[in-house]
């Protein structure tokens, strides 16, 4: 009798979760719910599983559609176009009744990509502190799809997610990028505005690609193939874990930690400390390739009227991780390098007078330490102690290096060609949708020759998947990123947003530029409102028909050579040409045959460029912001728009 009763449990088990066998019950996709927002002016697909045979009738908004659910479950009714409106009742009928409330029509963006997609309205919380309280905008919902990957082929249903309005609230889980541009657009158009956010940060275009869309690239179809085989798979995970288990630190040998009194603790009596300054990296103080762990230290004075009360911490940005301590307690932690360290303290924390701040770093890989040019702070009752200056600093360990497996390397399923696709973008291609964001690029740094094949493919690929020939599909063009180079030099990001520039042959496309938006410490810039909105503009061109408005800053259009210089002409240039700063075009290069790069001199005369040098009399080429961070490029239009970095040395 247990053993029947168990059966039974797991057949009920299978039945709920099998997405295309159920009781005699409609169910829907999880895109499909309360909240949610329909395109409008289209032809829209509701579908959802039944029992066999079962018939599924719906009522919205005065229409009505019905479907019978095949031999496999599925079914698919179709509603007719409708215009932009809301909230409407959907009542869908079968053995069960489901009410959806709630439901908007207007225009919904899918939004894609890596980490700079992913980036949360809650993680620029300062920032953009005043526009997180002010949303207030019950038309403009969220969809975010969780990470889930599938190597085996395209999944049939999304994780479960919700959508969720912009409000003070759900807009902290917001892409700040998608929210930025949706507010711009419902601000313009007053049209509610569907966000389906399907972003994973630190993968590559192909993990976001189908098979079908792989098809022109072999080494990434050799990988599918290989990575439906569970055991080839199965056999990679096992060898990483054995790595892992080789290469993990013995227990704590950290001696801020293992001593007696620990070196947080008001009690310890610091012996053996130096001088060193935050912010900066330990390797350029005088600790040379140092993996481990650097105990900082520092007492500062609180004013009485910052005591007792709720306070926040900038710690800046801190290669890799940290924990932070004041006056023994612990107050905040993290665990990996990228988030700007933000921590609130609470009412008591700190005390009048004298106060002990310890920060214990830990690094693996490359410089550890605070990184420049981030906010070192504490705020508290209006009033702001700098953290920045001279700290006192110990080593607690040093790693040492150990010995991989052999063979033995990391499988990640998410950076898999097709493995994002499959699992978060291939069950999402029945719903109707305006048009596409994507900001990706990265990760794919590495083969920019390759990307100038991938970015087309990728857009030709997610057309066909939504049947939509000239599907409008934005992208953002990588930021300015590393270090500043003061000679001309190569740079595979410069090569990417070339990339980024040639894809604009495709039809029905438009791209951000974002030259100046970037950190050259941050791979995560602060600034996403402007990325959003000049995504915003290109869409108001592109998507909504505002043919006059200048959406874009000048694009590289052709070159001439007139004796010894080159006369550039552009596209883009709105009312005009102008260089930003008032001072002279910044980051123009030019070159003979050779193609040795000089800096050169360039001035605007019209709507066109003109550039040279006396190094070069014989000029042939020319190039404009071309590395990987061109900080100061300052050639825009008169509507503030940067030009894009190009050459003509194609």
């Amino acid at each position: 009798m247990k053993l029947q009763l168990r059966l039974t449990g797991l057949l009920l088990l299978y039945f709920l979760f099998s997405p295309s066998l159920s009781f005699s019950a409609i169910r829907l996709p999880s895109l499909i719910q309360d909240g949610m927002v329909l395109q409008r002016d289209t032809k829209l697909n509701i579908w959802g599983w039944a029992s066999p045979g079962e018939k599924v009738k719906i009522n919205f908004n005065g229409r009505k559609a019905g479907a019978t659910a095949g031999a496999d479950g599925k079914w698919r009714a179709i509603l007719p176009p409708m215009k932009a409106g809301g909230p409407y009742t959907m009542v869908l009928k079968g053995e069960n009744t489901i009410t959806l409330k709630d439901i908007l029509l207007g225009d919904v963006w899918l939004c894609s990509g890596q980490s700079n997609m992913v980036h949360q309205m809650k993680l620029h919380n300062i920032t953009y502190a005043d526009d997180i309280a002010g949303a207030d905008y019950p038309q403009i919902r969220h969809f975010w799809i969780p990470t889930t990957t599938n190597l085996q082929g395209p999944a049939e249903q999304l994780p479960p997610s919700a959508w969720k309005p912009a409000n003070p609230q759900d807009v902290n889980e917001f892409s700040a990028v998608a929210y930025f541009f949706a507010r711009k657009l419902y601000k313009e158009y007053h049209i509610p505005i569907g966000l389906i956010n399907a972003s994973v940060g630190g993968t590559p275009i192909e993990a976001w690609m189908s098979e079908e869309g792989l098809k022109e690239f072999p080494a990434a179809i050799a990988a599918i193939n290989r990575n439906r085989d569970t055991s080839y798979v199965n056999n990679l995970n096992r060898k990483a874990l054995a790595a892992a288990a080789k290469n993990r630190q013995k227990p704590e040998q950290d001696k801020g930690l293992t001593e007696a009194v620990k070196w947080y603790g008001p009690a310890y009596v610091p012996k053996g400390w130096q001088n060193i300054n935050i912010p900066g990296y330990w390797e350029d103080q005088g600790i040379s390739d140092l993996n481990g762990s650097v105990w900082y230290r520092r007492e500062i004075e609180v004013p009485a009227a910052m005591a007792g009360v709720p306070a926040k911490m900038f710690l800046g940005r801190i290669v890799d991780a940290d924990e932070v301590y004041i006056n023994g307690e612990k107050v905040g932690s993290t665990s990996y390098q990228y988030p700007q360290r933000r921590y609130s303290l609470e009412a008591g924390v700190l005390k009048p007078g004298k106060n002990l701040i310890v920060v214990r770093v830990r690094n693996t890989a490359g410089k550890g330490g605070f990184v420049p040019d981030k906010p070192y702070f504490i705020q508290a009752n209006g009033q702001t102690l700098d953290l920045k200056g001279t700290w006192q600093y110990k080593v607690g360990e040093v790693y040492i290096p150990a010995a991989g497996v052999a063979g033995g390397g990391g499988f990640s399923a998410q950076n898999q060609p097709t493995a994002l696709y499959n699992a978060m973008i291939a069950p999402a291609t029945d719903y109707a949708i305006k048009g596409v964001l994507w900001y990706q690029g990265e990760s794919n740094a590495g083969d920019p020759a390759a990307y100038k094949k991938l970015l087309p493919a990728l857009i030709k690929d997610w057309r066909d998947k939504w049947q939509q020939e000239n599907l409008p599909f934005l992208y953002v063009q990588l930021p300015n990123f590393m270090e500043v180079d003061y000679l001309p030099s190569e740079s595979n990001w410069a090569l990417m947003r070339e990339a980024a520039l040639q894809t604009l042959s495709v039809p029905n496309t438009a791209m951000a530029v974002t030259i100046e938006l970037g950190e050259w410490n941050d791979i995560h810039p602060d600034n996403k409102k402007d990325v959003g909105e000049r995504l915003a503009l290109a869409a108001q061109k592109l998507a909504y028909g505002e043919k006059d408005i200048v959406s874009s800053g000048p694009l590289y259009q052709s070159a001439k050579i007139e004796g010894n210089k080159i006369v550039i002409s552009f596209t883009n240039t709105g009312s005009g040409l102008a260089a930003k700063d008032g001072e002279p075009l910044s980051w123009f290069a030019i070159a003979g045959e050779d193609k040795k790069f000089v800096w050169a001199q360039a001035k605007i005369e019209g709507d066109k460029v003109v550039v040279w040098s006396e190094e070069v009399p014989d000029p042939k080429y020319v190039r404009y912001a071309w590395a990987d961070n061109p900080y100061g490029a300052n050639l825009y239009n008169k509507e503030g728009l940067p030009a894009s970095p190009f050459r003509t040395d194609l």
